[in-house]
């Protein structure tokens, strides 16, 4: 009997012992680990001799969440019979070269050009394709050290504004390209102004607003700002350290600020000289705010995970008054899309896709509904419709109704098989559909044939 219960007693710490290992790696990898390429892997193709003129789309996806920098594409017309599946235009998968160069950074398109970043084990690539054929049009590179954390590849979109587009890496790279042939006009480093890399990577979207571009730097840099044609540093703004989120746009009574979602709360800043002009104190773990705030009219939403929250604020005489808070979307980093008053989006951890998806009423904070059928994942708003993908690339076309949870289309492993998370969010740009997965790029079309 002594000896059965020893045998039993041995079991028991082997099992709780491999738990703890487990639990363990599991944490350290989090933080520490990159994710391994797979699936098919190409090697980067010649450029197309004579590329066609750039020319502008009717319903382009310039830069970080569209054209509105809401998550909302301008396309009308899609097909919402998706009983067939939908029709694969192309795929190219060269964008990371090598084995651990996991990049998550979204595809920027503007008529028939779209730019997509991309890594090999020493430099970060910025690719050119025909965004009607997948085309390669032009290539660059730059050596950038980074950290492996998630991958050394870019986490950034990038941003088009006219004949030029704009690239931020990990490692604090903000580099300026002329779009119709890839010549670098100007490249900068955030640590050099001051900034310093947070510890997944600087993540911070470039935002051009007039003659600036700004991202976030960390560090004695945590907003900085450069004119946009010389590359020279216009204003620094602040210390700490960085978030993960883009910055955002907010009009009030007719004049543009900036939001600046950063590790340690949520800043409006003049995007003149970098003044800040208001602070709300927001605090999660690991300094992570990496999900983008949603503007409605001067009501912002933002929200972390970690079982952090949400709350809404409204800006009323330049000053921030909290609405309300509540735990209702704890998101990683899934930007939310704000229609007609109610937020819909993901709410849950990144890794796992076991989260919600739900709808809340802006003003009060109040849960319409929520639902775990659509995964954990990213979504886009197209042509009266959420278009949503979760992290094993299942796509649904959801009907935003605040009244209960539609879906009214399905495709499913519209990236096939995937071995870890898809995280970049999809695009969708004059009719076609874009889907990222790290060193791969499938484009969809959404309209009728």
């Amino acid at each position: 009997m002594k000896r059965k219960r020893l045998t039993i007693g041995i079991g028991i710490a082997v099992v709780f012992v491999g738990a703890v290992l487990f639990a363990a790696r599991q944490a350290w990898f989090a933080i520490h680990g990159t994710e391994r390429l797979s699936g098919p892997r190409q090697a980067i193709p010649q450029a197309v001799p004579t590329p066609r003129p750039v020319e502008k789309g009717q319903a382009d996806w310039p830069c970080w969440r569209g054209p509105t920098a809401d998550g909302k594409s301008s396309v009308t017309g899609i097909r919402k019979d998706w009983s067939n599946g939908l029709t694969k235009r192309w795929e190219v998968s060269f964008l990371c070269q090598g084995t651990h160069t996991a990049t998550w950074s979204s595809p920027v398109v503007c008529g028939n050009r779209l730019i997509v970043p991309g890594r090999d084990e020493g430099s970060d690539l910025v690719f050119c394709l025909d965004s009607g054929n997948g085309d390669l049009i032009w290539f660059k590179s730059y050596e950038a050290k980074t950290r492996t954390s998630r991958g050394p590849g870019p986490r950034a979109t990038p941003f088009i504004d006219q004949d030029r587009v704009y690239t931020f890496g990990r490692g604090g790279d903000l580099a300026c390209w002329r779009l119709l042939d890839g010549e670098l006009l100007w490249k900068q480093n955030v640590e050099d102004a001051g900034g310093k890399e947070p510890m997944w990577g600087h993540s911070s979207s470039p935002v051009v607003y007039e003659d600036k571009v700004f991202v976030q730097g960390g560090g004695r840099a945590l907003v900085v700002a450069y004119d946009k044609i010389t590359g020279r540093l216009a204003w620094k703004s602040a210390e700490g350290k960085a978030g993960y989120a883009a910055l955002t746009p907010l009009k009030v009574e007719g004049t543009i600020r900036l939001l600046a979602f950063h590790s340690a709360g949520l800043a409006c800043l003049d995007p003149s000289d970098g003044t800040t002009l208001w602070m709300v104190p927001w605090k999660t773990s690991y300094g992570v705010n990496a999900t983008t705030p949603a503007v409605a009219d001067t009501t912002i939403f933002i929200t972390s995970g970690y079982n952090t929250g949400c709350q809404a604020i409204k800006v009323e005489n330049g000053q921030a008054r909290l609405l309300w808070h509540s735990k209702a979307i704890a998101s990683q980093h899934s930007d939310p899309v704000i229609i007609d008053g109610f937020i819909y989006g993901y709410s849950g951890q990144s890794g796992q896709n076991a989260g919600y998806f739900k709808c809340v009423k802006l003003d009060s904070g109040d849960e319409k509904w929520s639902t775990g059928a659509v995964g954990w994942g990213t979504t886009t708003y197209v042509d009266g419709h959420l278009l949503c993908m979760d992290i094993k690339g299942n796509l649904s076309l959801v009907r935003p109704d605040p009244n209960r949870f539609e879906r009214i289309a399905q495709f499913k492993a519209a990236l096939g098989e995937l071995t870890d998370p898809a995280w970049t969010v999809p695009v969708v740009a004059n009719g076609r559909l874009y889907l990222r997965y790290m060193q791969r790029l499938v484009c969809y079309d959404l309209m009728p044939q």
